[in-house]
């Protein structure tokens, strides 16, 4: 198993199995942090945007939240990176 592939199983195991709609969630909330808002005001919009899938947010999980969608936004830099 070359790197890339130990990469994208850890990954995996980091992410785990979303549905359609929570990729749609975190993509939306993606989109947000990379127009600069911070990590409350992303799930504020992406809360709005998609209801079902909405995440709240308070003074206890914010630092979790953030670091989960930093991850994220990482491995896609990573993934197409990777893929070009």
């Amino acid at each position: 198993m070359d790197f890339f592939d130990q990469y994208l199983q850890r990954s995996q195991e980091i992410i785990g199995d979303r549905s359609p709609a929570e990729k749609h969630y975190d993509n939306e909330v993606l989109r947000w942090l990379r127009k600069g808002k911070n990590i409350k005001k992303a799930i504020d919009k992406a809360n709005k945007k998609h209801p079902k899938e909405a995440l709240k947010i308070d003074a206890t999980n914010v630092d979790d939240v953030a670091a989960h969608y930093d991850y994220l936004m990482q491995h896609q830099e990573i993934i197409n990176k990777m893929s070009h």
